[in-house]
């Protein structure tokens, strides 16, 4: 299903692609998909500068893959801005894709940096949420 399409079916829905590259979207839709993954974060800056619409609390939005195809359904439960240096190990464990909150320090500067948005004390939006519908999986499609 098209992000177009997927839009259309979900009245009011906002259609994003998680992850800066085609690997790590698979990867966070598969962890997603599997309920590993019920959190995720983003500079706060990139809704302040609208390249993407904020969350809003359950509000149902679309993930796509790489190709721009609807892959999930996902309802938003909670909002809040937080900054880097503030993440605990809690909040890390519900990304799914990290070992400890080490790894996600080096994971998001290192997303942050290619971004051009990162700073130790840069504000994010962390996002918990649940799939509510599996909309496909294109990862046998070519």
């Amino acid at each position: 299903m098209e992000s177009e399409k997927a839009g259309a079916l979900l009245e009011g829905a906002e259609c994003y692609r998680p992850g800066d590259c085609a690997e790590m979207n698979a990867e966070i839709l598969s962890l997603m998909r599997s309920g590993a993954k019920t959190m995720t974060c983003e500079a706060w800056s990139v809704y302040e500068d609208g390249l993407e619409a904020l969350p809003v609390v359950g509000r149902v939005d679309i993930a796509l893959d790489w190709q721009g195809r609807a892959a999930l359904a996902v309802r938003t439960l909670q909002v809040e801005k937080l900054r880097y240096d503030e993440m605990t190990a809690d909040r890390v464990a519900a990304q799914g894709e990290f070992r400890d909150l080490e790894d996600w320090k080096r994971g998001y500067k290192a997303v942050l940096t290619r971004a051009g948005r990162f700073a130790p004390d840069v504000p994010l939006m962390v996002e918990t949420f649940e799939v509510v519908q599996d909309l496909g999986d294109h990862t046998d499609v070519q």
